[in-house]
């Protein structure tokens, strides 16, 4: 087992090697608008995923993958030649779906930006459904001239008489 840092190393190396050689070595059309994005490397470095872009619709991603396939072999030759290891990596070409994924979500978080713009514009003529403060209060005039309500649990005078009394039973 190679270590994780020689596999990193090594999987770099190898999508600018497959970069370079579609650009310059393979003649191919189809190839003209992909882009490499990624290389990964198994941690026994027998196996390598690498990962493109290309810019067009599904038709365009349809062909480059049949080009990639028929160019795959040439491309390991020349990553086998420039990297130096005892086993060349086979190649695996993947569409890299990152770069339709951030669209996805960025038409999502669009979305929600309008759907929560629509919501402020609705509360914005909005009025509460009962008191604007639902909580029970004392009124001011009462709190400064000292009276207190009925049924409130202070003591008045007469309660503090028949306390006093005492109780012949």
């Amino acid at each position: 087992m190679a270590d994780t840092a020689r596999a990193r190393r090594l999987a770099k190396r190898i999508a600018q090697i497959v970069a370079s050689g579609l650009e310059y070595e393979v003649k191919d059309p189809r190839l003209a608008m992909v882009t490499i994005t990624d290389a990964r490397l198994t941690p026994d470095l027998r196996d390598a995923t690498v990962y493109y872009t290309v810019f067009g619709d599904e038709a365009d991603y349809s062909s480059t993958a049949a080009a990639l396939a028929s160019a795959t072999g040439v491309l390991r030759s020349r990553v086998g030649a420039q990297t130096g290891v005892r086993f060349t990596p086979t190649l695996t070409f993947v569409a890299d779906t990152v770069p339709d994924d951030a669209r996805r979500l960025e038409d999502l978080l669009d979305r929600a930006k309008e759907a929560d713009a629509e919501v402020a514009r609705l509360a914005s003529g909005a009025e509460h459904a009962g008191e604007a403060d639902p909580y029970r209060q004392q009124p001011d005039d009462e709190e400064e001239n000292g009276t207190e309500t009925p049924g409130s649990d202070s003591v008045t005078s007469a309660d503090a008489d028949v306390r006093r009394r005492p109780h012949n039973g």
